[in-house]
């Protein structure tokens, strides 16, 4: 039952980061299209990246504390890079820069939103096989 609970907490978590990540996108084609000015989503970007690296750091977290070694080695290298994006001071959106990096912000946002879909279908899968393993 641990082992389960573990792995709906992995779900959620998994779920709040892609929401995150959803909503970066939404506010890069809001500016991008204009509907929002630069100033407006840049501070929305840059309200959302540190959160979304909280919750990836927590999940990378549970999966080492509950003994998912492959999940903690499979989220490893995106817990890296968000790790080598801070610590360069990189991770945060500039106004007077973001139509120069609109492209390659969304090319980022678009690799990280297909790793996570990834780690979302084996956690479903670890997910649905500890349950037919009780």
């Amino acid at each position: 039952m641990g082992d389960l609970l573990s792995w709906l907490f992995s779900f959620f978590l998994l779920v709040a980061v892609l929401a995150t990540i959803l909503y970066q996108l939404m506010c890069l084609a809001d500016l991008e299209y204009d509907y929002v000015n630069p100033y407006d989503s840049a501070s929305r970007i840059n309200r959302a990246v540190v959160p979304e690296f909280v919750l990836h750091g927590v999940l990378c977290f549970l999966h080492l504390v509950t003994g998912h070694w492959l999940m903690f080695l499979i989220c490893l290298p995106y817990l890296y890079y968000n790790i080598k994006v801070y610590a360069d001071c990189s991770h945060l959106v500039d106004v007077t820069e973001i139509f120069n990096q609109l492209p390659w912000e969304k090319k980022i946002r678009l690799y990280k939103l297909g790793y996570l879909v990834i780690l979302l279908a084996f956690s479903i899968f670890w997910m649905v096989w500890s349950i037919v393993d009780e």
